[in-house]
């Protein structure tokens, strides 16, 4: 279902949770394909504020009832990482097209149980790694590409935050917290992109929390031709710090950049004891995702991060979090 410009579609949310508000209700709003239709909170007081805020057309007080809303194309999934397959299921069954945050399921067999009921029911399901969609990312694969630092044959990469409080979903078990889930599908899936393959092995060890949470997670993996990458994630420092390093045989890629930045972005290219600084335009990810997310409803485009994408880094996840008897 198209609106009179059938470029543009209908978006309702599946939440309030704070990455909504901050991040992707507002970069829809400024997306010239995204109408931002209807809002479901379980309070129906703070669903109405986001309604106001936001310029929602229609607030609900319970998914089920927006699910239910002929008006509403797709949905967006910013829920607690144990809850997205539950709705998934159930967006899928009312022929809703699903953008799901990261990481989209707990493991693979999740993730092939959602891809078998959006695929039954005719709809689309993408992961919403929004830094995927950032011409910067585009930019230093095309650079790996074409072989300007040689043949990649290692890779760090490391994502660390300040400590979350104790009632922090991040911080319990049960809502799949801890900082692979949270972090590490972050490391991962940049290794994987760079290296374009899945990881032969994949291994980890953490130190966890007295509530059984990895706080800090360093892992190491092994692909093909004896590539190899090791990532550092945690919830443990004072200040954000994320970046990435890819070791060719000529050179090195250095790119200091936060995940989901936007803005003059720049990644460095190191070759023959000389560096040379590329920069990059990066408008806001989300807006970016959000616009990509329609052009595959409305034109079949394919989206960037395809469901193949997200199996292989959901199995590498389940490979680390087996290693770490998590």
């Amino acid at each position: 279902m198209f609106r009179e410009n059938e470029k543009t579609i209908n978006w309702g949310i599946l939440g309030t949770a704070n990455i909504a508000k901050t991040c992707t209700i507002p970069a829809m709003r400024k997306a010239e394909n995204c109408n931002l239709y209807a809002i479901a909170g379980r309070n129906r007081e703070k669903a109405e504020q986001f309604r106001y805020e936001f310029g929602f057309e229609k607030a609900y007080d319970s998914y089920e009832k927006l699910l239910e809303d002929k008006g509403v194309d797709a949905v967006y999934i910013p829920l607690p990482n144990h809850l997205h397959k539950e709705w998934v299921l159930r967006a899928a069954k009312k022929r809703k097209h699903i953008l799901c945050e990261k990481p989209i399921a707990a493991s693979e067999k999740e993730l092939s149980e959602m891809l078998s009921a959006c695929k039954e029911n005719g709809v689309i399901l993408m992961e919403a790694f929004a830094y995927l969609h950032s011409p910067i990312i585009k930019a230093v694969k095309e650079t790996v590409r074409e072989g300007i630092i040689g043949e990649p044959v290692f890779m760090e990469t490391s994502f660390f935050i300040p400590p979350c409080e104790e009632n922090n979903i991040r911080m319990k078990r049960e809502t799949l917290g801890g900082s692979l889930y949270d972090l590490g599908c972050y490391t991962s899936s940049i290794i994987l992109t760079v290296f374009g393959e899945e990881p032969l092995e994949a291994k980890a060890v953490s130190l966890n929390s007295e509530g059984n949470i990895d706080l800090l997670t360093t892992g190491v993996m092994e692909f093909s031709k004896n590539r190899k990458a090791v990532f550092s994630i945690g919830m443990c420092s004072p200040y954000r710090a994320d970046r990435f390093i890819v070791y060719g045989e000529k050179g090195i890629l250095e790119a200091a950049i936060p995940f989901n930045a936007e803005g003059r972005l720049t990644y460095s290219i190191i070759r023959n004891g000389r560096r040379e600084d590329i920069e990059v335009n990066v408008p806001d990810n989300y807006m970016l995702e959000a616009e990509q997310m329609v052009r595959c409803i409305a034109d079949g485009e394919k989206p960037y991060v395809s469901n193949e994408f997200s199996l292989m880094n959901a199995r590498t996840l389940d490979k680390l979090l087996k290693s770490m008897d998590y």
